[in-house]
């Protein structure tokens, strides 16, 4: 998502990792145990609570495009939207329209029926670790079970990486996940995964027949 333009206080912000963004490009290791990490600033979430099933939860489904997903791990996803199951009742709804906008339509959606909507945009960030060891460095401290028969692109769940608790998801396409720390976390999370990446760039540096 691109960032604004212009004068404002939204051209102001600072995301929670913007002083190690150059630390993380400059530990990205390419090849057969390439990995890399970078950081998905600003990105708009917003939890949203709604009986399952409910004319509420119909209403919001056709609002964002798509259904709620009803099982733990599961997601789904429209456009520019993607949902994730947080509870029996509670999603995340991640996207890249503006914040405000979804919340109206989705609090317009919900109506006078029991539930909430609220933009949590500003409670985490998005951090994106991808490459053919991005599963290794997560197995250091994860204590899902991340094989691919257990947990898959698509899939999503709430784990914890070293000590913090995230979000972690799964992204289709090239080996990727998605982790979501609250921002207070992240800069202790970014740097324990930085830690457990550097054996990587370690094995690239080393010469052939070593």
């Amino acid at each position: 998502m691109a960032e604004p333009t212009g004068t404002g206080p939204l051209t102001l912000r600072r995301s929670p990792l913007e002083h190690l963004k150059d630390t993380m490009r400059a530990a990205s290791v390419s090849g057969a145990s390439g990995v890399s990490l970078t950081e998905w600033p600003f990105l708009t979430m917003v939890d949203v609570r709604v009986a399952p099933g409910s004319a509420a939860a119909v209403r919001i489904e056709h609002a964002l495009g798509t259904p709620l997903p009803l099982r733990c791990g599961d997601t789904t996803a429209s456009g520019p939207h993607a949902v994730m199951w947080l509870g029996p009742d509670e999603w995340l709804v991640l996207s890249q329209e503006d914040g405000a906008e979804l919340t109206d339509r989705l609090r317009a959606a919900l109506g006078e029926d029991a539930g909430s909507v609220v933009d949590v945009s500003a409670n985490r960030t998005t951090l994106e670790l991808r490459g053919p060891a991005a599963r290794d460095v997560l197995e250091k401290g994860c204590p899902l079970d991340l094989h691919p028969r257990s947990f898959g692109p698509g899939q999503a769940a709430s784990t914890t990486v070293g000590p913090v608790p995230v979000v972690l998801w799964q992204v289709a396409g090239a080996p990727a996940y998605r982790l979501l720390p609250r921002a207070s976390f992240a800069d202790y999370l970014a740097r324990w995964l930085l830690d457990a990446m550097r054996e990587y760039g370690h094995e690239a540096e080393a010469p052939l027949g070593s």
